[in-house]
């Protein structure tokens, strides 16, 4: 595996013009972020820029643009607000509260790493949709809520989503007209721009520009809340931080922040790939954006994954290659070393317009309004879990959302595979319907009750979900003379199977009914023999063709009706 991204210089005017477009874009999403977060505007600076440096250094997607993100602002929201909790006894909260919350981000970058190296990249993803989609869609409306006083031009009254649903009646009543406005103003302009303008200026852009010069001139300096003094020059590192009651708590979010970041990160650059018509590597993709959370973390910045609008944005705009990151990157270090005091004035009700826009867009609108349709299981379990996201936390929401899916999923599997478990003659109850498909030859060979002779057809893969149909069907080999186990359909035997598949055969010969094995190969054949199935069928009665096991078992076939399938 390569170290460092794809760099090249074939394409330098498309990768600094992309890459400038892409930090104008990053700015005002990375002041609303550190905002929204309670961290700071700075951390959500820094964030933008360090982790965006070291997914385009070290990742595996060219293109991808990777910085604080509307999920991952909101887990990282809950963490702080978890760790600033006052102690009970004290009423104090720890001193070392923030750095905690910034270990977290740290240990989400090491499981990144940890993930691509041992190469999960492929596996990040396999989510059901639904739960997903209500994952996200809660993340969204929770983002919206945080934010809600803000625009009414107030502080956050902590306490989350319930604290600030609980503040809202208060805070409607004294709510600050001009600061309204001034988000009211910004959302306006991120609805209603043109698409067209949007080509030439990033609505974020527009609105930051306009609402802080509609609070200067006409609210004036001080009389709305503003950003405020952002530090200038390198961010102080934060020593990692935790305490033993912690520490089960910091993990368990690491995990969340680092899950969620990793699932965003690929599904995005899967857009990237189907734009430049290229393929990203997805575990080399997953330790640049640990490393990129690590450093983060360590210089007290936001966690970041890939950002959809920014990846689009960099590869309309002429990017190929991983240059663009880099340029975006040191666009945005501009602003930090040098340049802060430009954005000392920006309106925090601006900020929270642009959060509350980033809300509304993470929502799945699209499958909100047609999930009842495809399937009203499915729309149960991702209003369960957008229920969940806002009201209980984030990670009994997934915990809980993937139980009942894989549930669900594990329950249509059993009855999928109960349709390729059948047993035909031995009991003289198989139906005309029932041998249709086989031979002429095997017809007669099955369709006489006092042969004695049974044949037990499997099909397809046979995990644990087809356990219990085989021990269903055992019940009717009772009085068979010969049992036929045709396996030629099955290229995978599960555990759960071949053991219930040992039991038949070993029951079976027990009571004298001889055994034959038909089409036995691979997988399925290699797992028998290691349960020591060998042991109970005769070496000659392990045969190619369901047809050679019948007329084996049944004395006296020669004179069978030679002829092919029937249906």
């Amino acid at each position: 595996m390569r170290v460092f991204n794809q760099f090249g210089l074939g394409n330098l005017k498309g990768d600094v013009f992309g890459g400038v477009t892409a930090a104008i874009v990053a700015l005002p999403m990375a002041l609303a972020f550190g905002v929204a977060s309670g961290a700071g505007a700075e951390a959500g600076l820094y964030g933008a820029v360090l982790v965006g440096l070291f997914a385009a250094l070290f990742g595996g997607t060219p293109t991808l643009i990777s910085e604080p993100t509307g999920p991952m602002t909101v887990v990282f929201t809950a963490v702080i607000v978890a760790l600033m909790v006052p102690d009970p006894e004290t009423g104090m909260v720890a001193e070392n509260a923030m750095a905690m919350a910034f270990t977290t981000v740290m240990l989400a970058g090491i499981f990144q790493v940890v993930f691509g190296i041992l190469k999960l990249g492929r596996y990040v993803t396999l989510m059901p949709y639904t739960v997903i989609s209500g994952f996200m869609s809660g993340i969204g409306l929770i983002l919206i809520i945080i934010q809600l006083p803000g625009l009414l031009g107030h502080a956050s009254p902590g306490g989350g989503v319930l604290g600030s649903l609980q503040a809202l009646p208060g805070l409607f009543a004294e709510v600050k007209a001009g600061e309204l406005l001034l988000g009211m103003v910004a959302l306006g302009i991120l609805f209603l721009m043109p698409r067209a303008w949007q080509r030439f200026m990033p609505p974020q852009l527009l609105a930051l520009v306009v609402g802080t010069v509609l609070a200067v001139w006409f609210i004036g300096s001080g009389e709305y809340r503003a950003i405020g003094e952002i530090p200038s020059g390198l961010p102080s590192i934060q020593v990692p931080a935790f305490s033993a009651e912690e520490w089960t708590t910091m993990v368990i979010n690491a995990l969340v922040l680092a899950m969620l970041g990793s699932i965003d990160a690929l599904l995005t650059s899967v857009i990237a790939d189907s734009l430049t018509r290229t393929e990203h590597n997805s575990d080399k993709e997953l330790v640049g954006q640990g490393l990129g959370n690590l450093a983060s973390g360590l210089f007290g910045g936001l966690p970041g994954a890939g950002a959809t609008m920014g990846t689009v944005v960099n590869i309309q705009t002429g990017a190929r290659t991983a240059l663009a990151g880099l340029v975006r990157a040191g666009v945005l270090g501009v602003v930090v070393f040098g340049a802060s005091g430009l954005v000392e004035n920006i309106p925090k009700a601006i900020l929270a317009g642009i959060a509350i826009k980033v809300g509304i867009d993470i929502i799945d609108w699209g499958f909100l309004r047609r999930a009842h349709r495809l399937s009203l299981r499915g729309a149960l379990i991702m209003y369960g879990v957008i229920a969940m996201t806002v009201f209980v936390d984030l990670i009994t929401a997934v915990g809980i959302g993937l139980f009942v899916a894989n549930i669900l999923t594990i329950r249509r599997l059993s009855d999928l595979q109960s349709e390729h478990v059948r047993v035909l003659g031995g009991d003289g109850q198989a139906e005309t319907s029932d041998l249709q498909g086989l031979a002429r030859e095997e017809r007669w060979l099955l369709d006489d009750a006092g042969s004695g002779v049974a044949l037990l057809d499997l099909s397809g893969p046979l995990i644990f979900g087809a356990a219990q149909t085989l021990t269903r069907q055992q019940n009717r080999l009772d009085d068979t003379r010969a049992l036929v186990i045709d396996l030629a359909g099955v290229p995978h035997l599960g555990v759960s199977a071949a053991l219930v598949l040992e039991r038949i055969i070993r029951d079976a010969a027990r009571r004298g009914c001889r055994v034959l094995l038909a089409g036995v190969h691979g997988q399925p054949r290699e797992r028998l023999e290691r349960l020591g199935v060998a042991r109970q069928v005769a070496p000659g009665d392990w045969l190619d063709s369901r047809v050679e096991a019948l007329r084996r078992a049944r004395p006296g076939s020669e004179s069978a009706p030679k002829g092919t399938v029937e249906a």
